[in-house]
């Protein structure tokens, strides 16, 4: 397992983080064997990482971690997410009791990192509820709530979830308020990662992650899979979009274009997803999350095999220089 800097913070992260949510959802769903077996399989393949939320099965994969991570020996480092309500008022108040239902459910004294869930835009509510810049960055908002509690040692380090409004994304980050940033980058969108062309179909995040590169911010980069569309043609029925322009059946397109452009040469289709992302030095650590436990091994032996080669980012920019044939 190869490891990279997580952005200014000093710490150094596996190349592969543990996606505790609830799309793959092994540490949800599966008997408790399963459970054991699985983060049992990553941790000996040198991941070092593991990443929750309140919300991930009703916050059930937090509860479960804080049975299974007391059961081993090693203390990967632990991070988790909480959502507020700006219209209720008193939002580090609100911050202040996630932290302390989830620690609870952890069974833990601290978290190594607390993250916003919500999506930030200019203006609130500009997709499904999210968060004012204000919100997050004014007096008495996100990040004033967050130090709050680093003061307090339940927190090493504070970030968020990088989706919404591109122009919000990129203020917060440049306020340099925030350790690390959830940033959704892949095959089907590397927006966040690269300049695509003008008239890009989907949501163009203007190259998030150089942005973040610029102010230290770490990248846990998220949906690499694209909720599982890009490993399988099976639907689970959770391929939930996380921004606008999103839609399924445009990504199954997308996806069968990558496919034929890269063929068998460079992994499964998981594999060659988890290739693409590590491509980009600004990523800090890929995010996958895990269904079965031959997942696992997968999401291992991408790693190992490392970024895809130049003559594969070739055939790939093909694809994205034109929208995947649309422009």
């Amino acid at each position: 397992m190869k490891h990279r800097d997580f952005g200014s913070s000093g710490l150094r992260v596996s190349e592969l983080i543990f996606g505790a949510g609830a799309v793959g959802g092994i540490l949800i769903d599966p008997d408790d064997d399963t459970k054991r077996a699985a983060l049992r399989k990553a941790l000996d393949g040198g991941v070092n990482w593991i990443d929750t939320a309140a919300s991930y099965g009703q916050g059930r994969s937090e509860q479960n971690l804080g049975w299974l991570l007391k059961e081993i020996d090693e203390t990967p480092y632990l991070s988790t997410k909480f959502s507020v309500d700006p219209e209720a008022g008193d939002i580090p108040g609100q911050i202040e009791q996630h932290m302390e239902e989830s620690l609870t459910r952890l069974q833990r004294d601290s978290v190594d990192l607390f993250q916003l869930h919500d999506r930030v835009s200019t203006e609130r509510g500009w997709f499904q509820g999210s968060l004012s810049v204000e919100d997050v960055l004014g007096a008495g908002g996100v990040a004033d709530g967050l130090d709050r509690l680093r003061e307090q040692g339940l927190t090493r380090l504070i970030g968020f979830t990088a989706t919404g409004e591109t122009p919000a994304l990129h203020e917060v980050v440049r306020s340099r308020r925030f350790d690390s940033a959830q940033v959704y980058y892949n095959l089907l969108n590397p927006s966040a990662g690269r300049p695509v062309p003008a008239g890009w179909a989907t949501h163009d995040y203007g190259n998030l992650i150089a942005t973040c590169a610029d102010n230290g911010v770490a990248v846990m980069n998220i949906r690499v899979l694209a909720a599982g569309v890009i490993a399988t043609d099976v639907r689970h029925g959770r391929e939930m979009p996380v921004g606008p322009g999103a839609d399924v059946a445009a990504d199954e397109r997308r996806t069968a274009m990558v496919v034929e452009a890269l063929g068998e040469e460079y992994g499964a289709r998981a594999q060659f997803a988890v290739r693409y992302a590590l491509c980009n030095p600004g990523v800090s650590g890929v995010l996958v999350g895990f269904a079965e436990l031959e997942h696992i091994d997968l999401a291992l032996g991408a790693v190992e095999m490392g970024p895809l080669p130049e003559e594969a980012m070739d055939r790939l920019d093909r694809l994205i220089s034109t929208d995947f044939g649309r422009l």
